[in-house]
């Protein structure tokens, strides 16, 4: 069933989750500039090879709304804030969290930008992918979780432009330029492990070859 993976891990990662946001969020200057690393190809390897093969399901029902964003990560600061200001570089926010100057560079793209509000965040495993692959049997808290994930690599700030160009796909359809893909690929088949979603059989096959490759 979805999410039993989470729940045994429930109070592990809440501590892990709180430690994570104080740690993004007290220092100065330049920042990570990079979402959580993710797992190495060989443990995504072995972590895709358990996961659930299943065709997309519920597809119609989907509703963005059923997976409540931004919340308060800390302080002032919600989940945009946070993720704007861990991926970007020399990043200075105010006391509202606003970012007001900076630097950041889309991973999917090359594209740059020193204006924060240009760029989006985007959910890595996609709201409707998440749902199509076991979501739509969550709670409602528990979509919340996964739509604010700062631990898992979920979330990381990206050019509209390539945001737009993604969409829901999943990386059967899209991935992102070359040199990020084995990235990407890892980080997907990580956040679908630890929240028990699954895979179609043509997704399954296209993350099995990227990762092969890495």
């Amino acid at each position: 069933m979805p999410w039993i993976r989470p729940l045994r891990r429930a109070a592990a990662a809440t501590g892990a989750a709180a430690l994570a946001a104080a740690a993004l969020l007290s220092g100065a200057g330049t920042a990570q500039a990079a979402l959580p690393t993710p797992v190495s190809a060989a443990t995504a390897r072995t972590y895709l090879a358990s996961l659930t093969v299943a065709a997309d399901s519920h597809t119609s029902t989907y509703d963005r709304s059923l997976f409540p964003t931004w919340i308060t990560i800390s302080g002032t600061c919600n989940t945009r804030e946070t993720v704007i200001k861990r991926d970007g570089s020399n990043v200075v926010v105010d006391s509202a969290c606003t970012a007001t100057s900076g630097n950041w560079t889309s991973p999917y793209d090359n594209v740059t930008t020193t204006t924060a509000s240009s760029f989006d965040i985007d959910h890595l495993v996609p709201l409707a992918e998440a749902w199509r692959s076991g979501a739509w049997a969550w709670t409602t808290d528990q979509r919340k979780a996964f739509a604010n994930d700062v631990t898992r690599p979920q979330l990381l700030a990206v050019s509209a432009s390539s945001n737009r160009s993604k969409g829901d796909q999943d990386p059967t359809t899209w991935l992102p330029q070359a040199s990020y893909q084995c990235t990407y690929v890892r980080a997907w088949v990580q956040v679908k492990y630890y929240y028990g979603l699954a895979v179609d059989s043509a997704e399954k096959a296209k993350l099995t070859s990227v990762l092969n490759g890495c």
